[in-house]
């Protein structure tokens, strides 16, 4: 009886213990409502089957302000990595900059982490330049975030795009850009915010 009452008492904490690794439970049903969504112009979304907390990442805002990631639990957000020296990533900008124009509320977010290890001033003026007005300009002048995601297999270059629950699981991940104002991009997101 005595062994029986430990199991199920073992069981529970499981259970309710995000400590213990089931912290993202709630998450997998939302990765598998959206693996539908990763198709056309988003077809390189990597779903999560069995979401992961995200690891804390921390990176600084316009004003040189330290920002985590868990600063933005309670909404989804679509986290992006990008550099200026990244054609691709380049490219990409405007796309991001519409997503969050268009879906960007108190439910999800665009966080655009440039990762150019010299002057955050010119990413700055690139994003001015290229008329980017809706995101907010986020950097990790060491990149370390990158390399981070890099060493856990969730990055392998440049750009780097990962989906995020408003827990802090990983929902998926896209290596290299995407049109993030498509409808496909669209669909996608809104099947992740669903509450």
């Amino acid at each position: 009886m005595f062994k029986i009452l430990k199991i199920i008492i073992a069981s529970s904490l499981y259970v309710t213990n995000p400590a213990l690794g089931n912290s993202c439970q709630a998450a997998k049903a939302v990765s598998s409502k959206i693996e539908f969504f990763a198709k056309g112009e988003v077809a390189a979304m990597q779903v999560q089957s069995t979401p992961a907390p995200m690891p804390e990442l921390i990176f600084n805002d316009a004003e040189g302000n330290a920002r985590k990631l868990s600063d933005f639990r309670g909404k989804t957000i679509l986290l992006n990595l990008w550099a200026t020296w990244c054609a691709p990533c380049r490219l990409e900008m405007p796309s991001l900059d519409r997503l969050q124009a268009t879906s960007g509320s108190a439910d999800f977010e665009v966080v655009a982490i440039n990762i150019d290890t010299r002057n955050f001033e010119k990413s700055k003026q690139f994003l001015n330049d290229i008329k980017v007005v809706s995101l907010k300009a986020y950097a990790d002048p060491s990149a370390k975030i990158f390399q981070d995601l890099k060493n856990s297999g969730k990055a392998l270059g440049m750009p780097t795009t990962l989906l995020i629950d408003s827990q802090g699981c990983e929902l998926g991940r896209m290596p290299g850009p995407a049109d993030w104002a498509s409808e496909d991009a669209q669909a996608l997101i809104k099947a992740a915010i669903r509450r």
